[in-house]
């Protein structure tokens, strides 16, 4: 059987040619090395050991269950189950909840393999306006891209598809596959999927819309289906930019400014006198503060876009008007192509000057008028269109209150003031688990707003959080905070000792500050799940194809995959334990007598 990483980059060396069609992919799900290298990859995912609605999990697998599925998939007998639907709080308002579908793992298989087969295909062809769900991209990667194309624009429209995943239409999407993939058999396995349904409360119910939250593929199929918006969106702007450039003509007002400007400088050159010198600052300052544009030009209109997921935002150097008929235009084009809509409360147009919610981030194009010299030593106006982010205050409040860090507490006068507070939950951890856990959560919204101008208002969030874990130590050691410092602290800096393979170590509560980042975090840090191509050699493969048990060295055809959710769970108890501690690993190869022996 072919290496299935041969296989992918074979995909896509022709993905870029818009009328090459694939016409026997299927043929790739009869290939063990894939299930190999998919239950590599889904492995290593949250939520790995979530088991489905057949009750099964990762743990167990084994070339048997493998040849099984691709026999199914050979007859053409092969059904997806329905999904097990469950609700999680959604971040930005926990009340809410958002529904979440848990595929069964033999569907999880098959479907990473779909995953990959479609990322090969389409990834190369998608905009690079588009950031969710891709390799190599994240929230930060579209917001250093607004930084550098939305400037000086005049209005942003909001965009909100309104329940986007929950409604993409069946038809339209497997049209649009059909444009690339002629297989017909690939075609209605991907049927099979969509139409799955999905089982709530043991009630079953179909499902017409959607791409199922929770699938494998359903990030790729968003993007393909998403890409159609990317794609007239660029055919767009290219009939709406009007002048590549601005004129450099400058406005009336900037003009007269400049007159005196240049009429007070040559006077200050031949007098430099206490009132040439006043009237030289006044006119200098008057300069500044004039645009050198006109404010309103007709005959410079321009538009850009971007996108990350279901949201999106467009900015537009125009007039309102313009604004509103880009609004227009795009919701038609939803409604009338792509059969979604958009939200009438969410989706609004806003001048560039307030504050606009993306990502995370508040967002505005700067109107700073403050000068500073350039490299030539010239007097210009550096921030004036920039655009700026922010972290919202309620953002770093929200993580607070999430974590049970801190109370609000109410003086005898009334006045309302923070107080830290301990973390019941963490108390019966070891010590070093606590400051571990802390420091994770303080790099964490740290490495996510490591882009805001603002972005030292997180020192008040890592002063709350270090009060909070010292109540924290102090209430597992019941004792006081002071004898807690006076313990653990050196030269001012909380840490908490501890012994590995190389030998005493120390680990400190984090103190290296927060500094404006200009570059994009590592995409482990994003808000939502990379799913990323794994060009690595798959032990997995190989320990399955070695036919030897891990535990008794005992060759076997019948080998099993001995599976853990996480290292955490360990206890030493048995000797596979005591192995997986000792390999740092949460999975072994086992067979069949020492996999009942592991679970009995």
């Amino acid at each position: 059987m072919r290496n299935p990483i041969e296989v992918l980059k074979h995909l896509e060396q022709h993905a870029r040619s818009q009328d090459y069609k694939y016409n026997r992919l299927y043929r790739n799900l009869y290939n063990p090395e894939f299930y190999l290298l998919a239950y590599k990859n889904i492995a290593t995912s949250q939520g790995s050991m979530t088991a489905g609605t057949d009750g099964k999990t990762l743990d167990d697998m084994s070339m048997e269950r493998i040849h099984r599925i691709i026999a199914a998939l050979k007859d053409h007998s092969y059904q997806p189950t329905p999904t097990r639907r469950t609700y999680i709080a959604k971040k930005n308002n926990p009340a809410k909840k958002r529904p979440l579908g848990i595929p069964s793992t033999d569907d999880r298989l098959v479907q990473e393999i779909i995953r990959m087969i479609l990322e090969a295909i389409y990834e190369p062809t998608f905009s690079q306006y588009s950031h969710g769900f891709r390799p190599h991209r994240s929230c930060h990667t579209a917001l250093l891209q607004i930084q550098t194309c939305f400037k000086a624009v005049k209005w942003i429209v909001e965009g909100d598809i309104k329940a986007c995943f929950d409604s993409f239409d069946h038809h339209v999407l497997i049209d649009l596959l059909r444009k690339r993939i002629a297989d017909e058999y690939f075609i209605s396995l991907m049927w099979k999927f969509l139409r799955a349904g999905y089982m709530e409360q043991w009630t079953y119910h179909d499902t017409y819309t959607g791409t199922p939250q929770g699938s494998g593929m359903s990030p790729i199929l968003a993007n393909i289906y998403l890409s159609e918006l990317d794609r007239f969106m660029e055919e767009y702007k290219q009939n709406f930019d009007r002048a590549p450039q601005r004129t450099r003509t400058p406005s009336k007002e900037y003009n007269k400014a400049n007159y005196w400007y240049q009429k007070h400088k040559r006077a200050l050159a031949q007098d430099h006198t206490r009132e040439n010198i006043q009237a030289f600052k006044l006119a200098q300052k008057t300069l500044l503060s004039v645009p050198y544009y006109r404010a309103i030009d007709p005959s410079f209109v321009k538009l850009q876009y971007n996108r990350y997921a279901d949201d999106f935002i467009i900015g537009v150097i125009g007039s309102k008007d313009d604004a509103e008929r880009v609004k227009a235009d795009v919701k038609e084009f939803l409604q009338s192509r792509l059969k979604l809509t958009l939200s009438e409360e969410k989706t609004k147009v806003t001048h560039s000057n307030e504050l606009v919610r993306y990502l995370g981030y508040d967002l505005t194009v700067s109107r700073d008028k403050s000068a500073k010299r350039d490299e030539k030593g010239v007097l210009r106006r550096m921030w004036y269109g920039a655009v700026r982010l922010y972290v919202p205050r309620e953002k770093w409040i929200g993580k607070l209150q999430e974590y049970r860090a801190f109370k609000v507490v109410k003086d005898e006068d009334g006045t309302e003031r923070w107080k830290s507070t301990h973390r019941g939950d963490l108390i019966h951890r070891p010590e070093i688990d606590i400051i571990s856990r802390y420091n994770a959560e303080v790099r964490g919204i740290y490495n996510f707003y490591r882009l805001a101008s603002n972005v030292s208002v997180l020192n008040n969030f890592a002063f709350i959080m270090e009060h909070s874990m010292k109540k924290t130590f102090a209430a597992k050691r019941s004792t006081t905070v002071s004898k807690i410092r006076k313990k653990h602290e050196r030269n001012g800096v909380f840490g908490v000792d501890y012994v590995n393979k190389a030998g005493k170590q120390r680990c400190e509560f984090y103190h290296g500050g927060f500094v404006r980042k200009e570059e994009a975090a590592p995409a482990s840090v994003d808000i939502l799940p990379q799913h990323r191509k794994y060009d690595k050699p798959n032990s997995f493969a190989r320990r399955l194809k070695a036919g030897v048990c891990e535990l008794c060295a005992t060759q076997t055809e019948d080998i099993r995959i001995h599976f853990i959710r996480a290292l955490k769970e360990l206890t030493g108890k048995t000797e596979a334990e005591l192995l997986m501690m000792k390999r740092r690993r949460k999975s072994l190869v086992l067979c069949p007598a020492c996999h009942e022996k592991e679970h009995a």
